[in-house]
């Protein structure tokens, strides 16, 4: 019988597909329309996603333009950016919301750095805490004689080739963003 880990593939390329979604939130000297996807406004009586409420554009590279389609929430939407972690003074003209990035400093970029370390660190761990509760499974397995001894070893084997991929997946992806915001 050989043990079946598509659920534990599967775990690991989700927590994958978080950390690109967390990689995508920070800015890196471009304005970027995801860095908004976390901010939500509260729109009768809701808690709604910006992207709901408003058209997000970007003119050019350092602005973004939010443009509601219900004009009474500008304010909401004006005190939720504030209140956010995105260090941006919007800047409401009674029409449109206008968030203009400034060039990130040397002291900024290394800031993002290490928050998007953390993100990765965060991810790896999570992912090893699938490894291990795969090799539980399988111990668990082994214990009630359902796979031999031999069995176990190549599964145990298949687990650790499974993490050291995803994890080799997720230091590129953190090589890339780092070399993203260390360009000028």
């Amino acid at each position: 019988m050989s043990v079946d880990f598509k659920e534990y593939e599967r775990k690991m390329s989700r927590t994958l597909d978080v950390l690109a979604e967390n990689f995508g939130a920070v800015r890196a000297g471009r304005a970027n329309a995801k860095v908004l996807d976390r901010i939500t406004v509260e729109y009768y009586g809701q808690e709604t996603a910006l992207s709901g409420v408003a058209t997000i554009s970007s003119p050019d590279a350092r602005t973004l333009v939010i443009q509601p389609w219900d004009g009474t929430l500008l304010k909401a939407i004006q005190k939720a950016i504030l209140t956010s972690d995105l260090g941006i003074n919007p800047q409401n003209d009674g029409r449109v919301i206008r968030l203009v990035f400034p060039q990130l400093t040397e002291e900024r970029r290394k800031e993002l750095t290490k928050q998007v370390k953390k993100y990765a660190e965060d991810a790896k761990v999570a992912m090893r805490n699938i490894r291990r509760d795969g090799m539980d499974y399988v111990k668990a397995l082994k214990k009630k004689s359902e796979i031999t001894e031999d069995e176990q070893k190549k599964a145990e084997k298949d687990l650790q080739d499974m993490l050291d991929k995803h994890i080799k997946k997720a230091d590129e992806a953190l090589a890339a963003k780092e070399k993203e915001l260390m360009a000028i």
